[in-house]
């Protein structure tokens, strides 16, 4: 299905691939970067089996969404979150973003005050603030996102297959709870983004200071991060954006690497149903 959010300076429909299943209280599902919906497999099924309405789209520039020339800041990407929650005429909400998907989260939560959002969870998410700077010393140099802008302009399908490995810390087959063929799939997924939403997005989810936005939450908030992740360091994100929302909760996977809604899918799908039901 899709649905039409916006439109290009050519007044060219953008249109949003989404999937909608199950009843109940709507969960949304936003996927990390350069991803799309289809990284929420172990999550759907096991959210409709226990009684919710699940709601998983492709950002813009990726997956099955279009591909228009711009538009990937946080302000551009929770306009289209939020034409979503309007066009399907959600209330009592659960945003769930993992790793760049907690930016939208948080941006959402800021800019648009939450509207219709009961609660908030960000899984290996780069909310409140990845970059290092003075007054954020845990973060990561701004020369690492420089990094990962020349390796995709150099080589993109290389660049993403090391990355895929990283993901969920693949070293050989027969080694941790990922197969080889898993690592790939997640290859495939990455390389159906555009290249020039790709590369913008670095600067979004490396270099947004969204530590406004995630002070503003005001509901039930839950942070998820795997104290192995490779990717996304868990101290200026999940234990940063935890100090920041009074009464949060904090759950630090052991062993668990950037992608552990692939890994220790188990574990995160039971994190996560105790804190809806709570």
């Amino acid at each position: 299905m899709t649905i039409t959010i916006g439109h290009t300076s050519r007044n060219q429909p953008i249109n949003l691939y989404y999937e909608d299943a199950g009843e109940g209280q709507p969960i949304i599902l936003i996927h990390g970067w350069p991803l799309n919906g289809r990284m929420w497999e172990h999550q759907v099924d096991f959210l409709v089996d226990n009684g919710y309405r699940v709601i998983t789209y492709d950002r813009r520039g990726f997956g099955r969404s279009d591909k228009p020339w711009n538009g990937y800041d946080y302000d551009t990407l929770s306009d289209d979150l939020r034409a979503i929650i309007s066009q399907l005429e959600l209330d009592d909400i659960v945003l769930v973003g993992f790793s760049m998907g907690g930016g939208e989260v948080a941006r959402y939560m800021g800019k648009h005050k939450g509207e219709h959002v009961a609660k908030c969870a960000f899984i290996s998410s780069i909310a409140p603030y990845l970059l290092q700077t003075e007054d954020n010393e845990h973060g990561v140099p701004e020369q690492v996102f420089e990094d990962i802008k020349q390796g995709i302009r150099k080589d993109r399908p290389a660049f993403f297959d090391q990355w895929s490995r990283n993901l969920v810390n693949y070293k050989k087959e027969g080694e941790g709870p990922v197969s080889g063929a898993a690592v790939h799939d997640v290859w495939c997924n990455a390389m159906l983004g555009q290249r020039k939403a790709t590369l913008d997005c670095v600067d979004a989810f490396g270099k947004t200071d969204l530590r406004h936005d995630v002070r503003s939450i005001q509901v039930p908030t839950l942070f998820i991060h795997g104290d192995a992740d490779q990717i996304v360091p868990h101290e200026p994100t999940a234990v940063q954006g935890h100090n920041m929302v009074s009464g949060s909760r904090l759950e630090i996977i052991k062993d668990g690497p950037h992608g552990c809604v692939l890994s220790h899918h188990k574990e995160v799908n039971d994190i996560l149903t105790s804190f809806l039901k709570s």
